[in-house]
């Protein structure tokens, strides 16, 4: 996850501030339950590009021989191979 945890909390709470100053949203319970759920929704999404790029590596680890010996350049192979599953299920960066 490249944000860290502090300022993923203080999206959340900038979000849940915004959206109660404009009236957007009705909130009967605590604000901080708002937050952390908004907090969660947020890591959770950032955590599906960790996931991928692990599962990119783990291929491309399988078949490093082949690489080096086609010269390839690994950071390359990794982005187009990234790439490409991202596209597959539909995955926005």
């Amino acid at each position: 996850m490249r944000l860290k945890k502090e300022f993923v909390e203080k999206i959340s709470k900038k979000i849940i501030e915004s959206l109660i100053n404009k009236d957007l949203i009705i909130w009967e319970s605590s604000p901080d339950k708002l937050e952390s759920i908004i907090n969660n929704i947020i890591i959770d999404d950032l955590m599906v590009e960790d996931h991928l790029n692990e599962e990119v590596k783990q291929l491309l680890d399988s078949r490093t021989d082949e690489y080096e010996r086609s010269m390839m350049d690994y950071g390359r192979v990794f982005q187009l191979v990234k790439s490409k599953l991202a596209r597959e299920r539909g995955l926005i960066f």
